[in-house]
């Protein structure tokens, strides 16, 4: 069942109100956090969940983690490479759920490397804003390894373990508007 309020039609991103950002493990001790500046997506609802597709677009280059040194390395040939890759990309393969809860499965592509991931989605709801644009909320969340995207750098600590996790939790929060 489509939640409620959410019409069938075309839903684009609201980039300005909407944030792609991810939690991973640093040195065993602590969690680094940045975003993605520019992300791009369009929800397309159709009269049941079955029928309804979403796709995003990521510039791999607005890797931001509010540190310029780490933000260039991630950029770089040991991570994201994003001379030869410069977008990441989601597209919805599956949705189920009701209410606010939902499961999003689809192919997440990185580095190249494509693989099935399932998003937990809560549905924030839906308003009509000042400006008369119905806008749509959702939040997601997800974890994935790195590794398994070929992101595979890494530096040994003096006290064992490595640098960098494996395990990256992703946080979506996002705002579509009505076309």
């Amino acid at each position: 069942m489509i939640p409620t309020g959410l019409n069938a039609g075309t839903w684009n991103l609201d980039a300005s109100h909407s944030e792609v950002g991810f939690t991973v493990r640093h040195a065993g001790i602590s969690k680094v956090r940045g975003n993605f500046d520019k992300v791009s997506a369009v929800l397309e609802v159709g009269e049941s969940l079955a029928g309804s597709k979403i796709s995003a677009t990521i510039d791999s280059s607005s890797f931001n983690s509010n540190d310029a040194n780490r933000d260039a390395h991630v950029k770089g040939p040991d991570f994201f490479d994003v001379e030869q890759f410069p977008e990441l990309t989601f597209t919805a393969t599956n949705v189920e759920g009701s209410g606010e809860s939902y499961k999003l499965t689809g192919d997440l592509t990185i580095k190249g490397i494509t693989r099935p991931v399932t998003l937990d989605v809560e549905f924030n709801g839906v308003a009509v804003d000042p400006f008369g644009a119905t806008r749509a909320g959702f939040s997601a969340t997800t974890s994935i390894s790195r590794k398994e995207f070929g992101l595979t750098w890494n530096a040994a600590l003096e006290t064992g373990g490595v640098l960098v996790g494996d395990k990256v939790t992703i946080n979506v929060d996002a705002a579509f508007v009505a076309a």
